[in-house]
């Protein structure tokens, strides 16, 4: 049997949910869903969901990079340095400037909050 799956969502859990929600809308154009209860966002057809979390619940902080288990997330973008450019502009912190990795493949880093890692990623023969 092989298994047939899609996405459904990423998770991040924040102590600011409504801030969190807007630095995404803010930075990345992803648009705010919500429900009940509920504060997510929709960023490139994929789900996030955003968990409340308060200091009682004793979640300890942000990985320092690097680190074991989930890294980071990418998004494919045409033309990574004109969408470096309007980030840029949006206030939003670089960890990795847009650099080519091999042949075809263009990627730079931000954060996002939460200590969240995002990749940038363009995938184009032109870059050698």
């Amino acid at each position: 049997m092989t298994l047939a799956c899609t996405w459904d969502h990423v998770h991040i859990r924040t102590p600011d949910v409504e801030a969190t929600a807007q630095w995404f809308a803010d930075k990345l154009d992803a648009e705010i869903v919500r429900a009940p209860g509920r504060v997510d966002i929709r960023l490139g057809g994929a789900m996030i969901f955003l968990a409340p979390v308060t200091p009682e619940m004793g979640v300890g902080p942000s990985p320092v990079q690097p680190h074991l288990g989930l890294d980071h997330f990418g998004l494919k973008v045409k033309d990574i340095d004109a969408v470096a450019a309007d980030l840029k502009a949006r206030g939003v912190e670089f960890t990795k400037e847009p650099h080519t990795l091999k042949p075809g493949l263009r990627i730079a880093f931000i954060r996002a909050p939460q200590g969240v890692s995002i990749e940038i990623l363009e995938r184009d023969p032109k870059y050698t």
